[in-house]
C-alpha cells in the first residue's frame, strides 16, 4: 500500500472556561491526512509551534520525498528523512511535520487490519488513568480552588495546575497558588504541578522546598530548557518527583535524560516526537531504566494509544483546551468517566475528523494565525485577563 497524497492544514478554536463566558485559550493545530492507493487515508496533527514552518516542510520536503513509500514501512520512511532531510538530528519543525504524518501512517494501518493503534503498539491495556489539567497560569487562588473543586464534581480524580509562566509573579506567590490547590481538594486527591520550562534551578528548588509537605505527585519541566544536568542536580535536591519530556522531539535527547537520572517519569508525546514510531522507541528504552510514562503536551486522543499499548504507560492528560478542542474536531473521541478512559477499540485512531469543522475553522492567512494579546501557548496575557474581569 503506497502513499500516493500528503496534505496539511491550519486550523484553530477559541476555548470559553465555564462561568467566564469569553475565549481566553486559542489552540492551533496542523491537521495532516495522508492518501494511498488502496483508498485508505489515514490523519494525523501536530500542535501550534511554528505551523508555517510545518506545512512547508510537509509540502515541500517531506512530501516528495515520501509519496510512493509504503506505508507499512515506517522504518524506511524514518530511515530517509534522517538519512536525507534530517542527518545532523534536528528536532522542532521537522519532528514535529514528521509525527503528524507517522500518526497519519499508523492510523492506516490499523484501518488495514481492523485493530486499534493501541494494540498495533503492544495492546497491553484497552485504558488508562488520566488528570485534568485546569490550573491557568494566570488563575489566582481563588480561581484554583474554585476550578479545582468543579474539576473534581465532575468524576476527575487527579489534577494538574500550571506554576510560573507570569513575569510579575514569583516563585513565593505560587507556594501560596499549590497550597490554595491543597486545601481546596483536600489530602487525597492527587496534584501535578506544570511549569513548562519556566524557571531557572534556583527559583525551582525555592519552590519544591515550599510545597515539599502538599504531597505533590510531579513536578513538570521545572527547569529552562528541560537541561538535563540541571533537572538531574535539582532531583537529587528535592523529594518532589520531576517529570520532563514532551517536545524533546528523538530518543537521543530522551536518552539523556535517562542517563543523568533527571527525571522520575518521562512524558514522550507522540505529535511532537516522530509520531508513534519514535515515541515507542522511548518507551522501550524507559522500560529498561524502570522508568514510567506519562501524557505531557496535552492532546490525549493521541497520545491515548502509546499510553495503552506499552507496559509502562501511566495516565492521559486531558488538558482542558486541547480536549475539547479534540472533540470539536473529531468524532467519538472517549471522554474520562471517573478518572479513566477506556479505548473504544475501533481501527486506527478509532474516531474520525469533522470536515465541517475542519473547514469552518480552517486559517489560510499566515496574519490570521497571529495570537495577538496571548502567550505562545495561547493563553491570555495578564493585561488581557484583567478586560475579562
Amino acid at each position: 500500500m503506497k502513499i500516493t497524497d500528503i496534505k496539511a492544514t491550519l486550523h484553530r478554536h477559541e476555548i470559553d472556561l465555564p462561568n467566564i463566558g469569553k475565549s481566553i485559550e486559542s489552540r492551533m493545530f496542523v491537521f495532516v491526512e495522508v492518501e494511498t492507493d488502496e483508498g485508505l487515508n489515514g490523519f494525523g496533527i501536530t500542535g501550534s509551534m511554528l505551523p508555517w514552518p510545518i506545512i512547508s516542510c510537509i509540502d515541500n520536503h517531506l512530501k516528495p520525498a515520501l509519496i510512493g513509500k509504503d506505508v507499512y514501512h515506517t522504518e524506511d520512511i524514518h530511515a530517509h528523512v534522517w538519512t536525507h532531510l534530517n542527518i545532523r538530528t534536528y528536532t522542532g519543525v521537522i519532528s514535529n511535520a514528521l509525527s503528524a504524518i507517522d500518526i497519519a501512517l499508523w492510523d492506516i494501518r490499523g484501518k488495514k487490519e481492523n485493530r486499534s493503534i493501541h494494540e498495533l503498539l503492544g495492546g497491553y491495556r484497552n485504558w488508562a488513568p488520566t488528570y485534568a489539567t485546569f490550573g491557568y497560569p494566570f488563575f489566582d487562588e481563588e480561581q484554583l480552588a474554585e476550578y479545582a473543586k468543579k474539576f473534581l464534581a465532575d468524576g476527575h480524580k487527579m489534577l494538574k495546575m500550571v506554576v510560573g509562566g507570569e513575569p510579575s509573579r514569583t516563585w513565593r506567590d505560587d507556594v501560596r497558588r499549590v497550597r490554595a490547590t491543597r486545601e481546596a481538594v483536600g489530602p487525597d486527591v492527587d496534584i501535578m504541578i506544570d511549569a513548562n520550562c519556566w524557571f531557572n534551578p534556583h527559583d525551582a528548588r525555592l519552590l519544591a522546598r515550599g510545597i515539599e509537605d502538599c504531597n505533590v505527585m510531579w513536578f513538570e519541566e521545572p527547569i529552562q530548557q528541560n537541561d538535563a544536568r540541571a533537572l538531574a542536580d535539582f532531583r537529587k535536591q528535592t523529594s518532589v518527583p520531576v517529570a520532563a519530556g514532551q517536545m524533546e522531539g528523538n530518543r537521543w535527547r530522551y536518552r539523556e535524560h535517562m542517563l543523568h537520572q533527571a527525571v522520575d517519569v518521562i512524558q514522550p508525546n507522540v505529535l511532537y516526537n516522530g509520531g508513534y514510531t519514535e515515541s515507542l522507541k522511548v518507551a522501550h528504552m524507559a522500560q529498561a531504566f524502570n522508568l514510567p510514562l506519562a501524557n505531557g503536551g496535552g492532546w490525549p486522543i493521541f497520545n491515548m494509544h502509546l499510553l495503552c499499548g506499552v507496559m509502562n504507560g501511566g495516565p492521559v492528560e486531558f488538558h482542558y483546551g486541547m480536549w475539547q478542542t479534540g472533540k470539536h474536531f473529531f468524532n467519538g473521541t472517549p471522554d474520562p468517566v471517573d478518572g479513566t478512559m477506556s479505548l473504544s477499540g475501533r481501527p486506527g485512531l478509532g474516531f474520525a475528523p469533522n470536515y465541517d469543522n475542519l473547514s469552518n475553522a480552517r486559517i489560510t492567512d499566515p496574519s490570521e494565525s497571529l495570537l495577538t494579546g496571548r502567550d505562545a501557548h495561547g493563553y491570555l496575557l495578564r493585561e488581557s485577563i484583567e478586560e475579562v474581569k
